[in-house]
């Protein structure tokens, strides 16, 4: 009886390891590296986006990107995967830390662009930040 009950607890051990395995569960958390991985990202998730320009957070969590049209996208990492928001320009704001950008989503939460400045911004996208 007690090889039955063995072998059935290791049966589902299996199972629910080949589940969390097709669900891409507990592959570590995902990166945004270049700015060209955050534009590819923002064009494939947001309908019509074509990013033009990127600017990538130092600690990779996050991104900002700008298409030729004034539309701008926030990405940020969750978990394994990367979220991505169409924003409004005027909530992206200077912090100490760098720039914040409050989506206005309780969900996504605000996104935090570690180490930008201001100039790096306004290299960005200086249609959007014309004083």
């Amino acid at each position: 009886m007690n090889w039955l009950i063995f072998g059935g607890s290791l049966a589902a051990i299996l199972i629910l390891t080949g589940i969390a395995w097709a669900l891409r569960l507990g592959r570590g958390t995902a990166r945004i590296d270049e700015p060209e991985d955050a534009i590819r990202e923002a064009d494939a998730a947001i309908a019509g986006f074509r990013g033009e320009s990127a600017i990538v957070g130092t600690d990779g969590q996050a991104a900002l990107v700008v298409d030729g049209r004034g539309r701008v996208v926030a990405l940020k990492v969750h978990g394994a995967r990367i979220a991505v928001r169409e924003i409004i320009w005027q909530k992206v704001r200077a912090v100490p830390a760098g720039m914040m950008i409050d989506t206005g989503e309780r969900r996504f939460g605000s996104v935090l662009l570690a180490g930008v400045t201001a100039l790096h911004i306004r290299q960005l996208a200086p249609q959007l930040t014309a004083v």
